[in-house]
């Protein structure tokens, strides 16, 4: 939510910097054109309405340039690192898991040891008396 907010005073600092032909200052669009789909530009107030201002400029960096670059690197260095802390977390519970399943085997040897001698005080009942 942070990043969004930030993203978007982003935008409306960068458009008080810069005014169209008209003097006014230009809105964010999101172009529709193939070969920019999606892409957010600043354009003209009065674009399609009235002629003689072509004024134009991108709100972000082309895809595929060095900012992207740069991002795709460091997500997968994000990447990496998660996925050598999951694996440490893995071995991590396996070792939990064993040890949860020792305990269990031990506590059931030491009850069942202790109920037979219980149950038998003179030590091992072979069914003779």
């Amino acid at each position: 939510m942070a990043s969004q907010s930030s993203r978007t005073s982003r935008f409306r600092s960068d458009a008080k910097e810069f005014l169209c032909g008209h003097g006014e200052r230009p809105i964010l669009r999101t172009s529709s054109t193939k070969d920019n789909p999606g892409r957010r530009f600043w354009g003209c107030v009065y674009y399609k309405v009235q002629d003689g201002c072509d004024f134009f400029r991108w709100a972000d960096p082309k895809p595929g340039g060095v900012h992207e670059e740069v991002e795709v690197a460091r997500n997968r260095r994000k990447i990496t690192k998660l996925k050598a802390r999951l694996k440490e977390m893995e071995t991590k519970l396996w070792v939990v898991a064993a040890l949860c399943i020792a305990g269990w085997v031990g506590f059931l040897f030491l009850f069942l040891q202790n109920y037979f001698k219980l149950k038998h005080p003179n030590g091992m009942h072979l069914g003779y008396r």
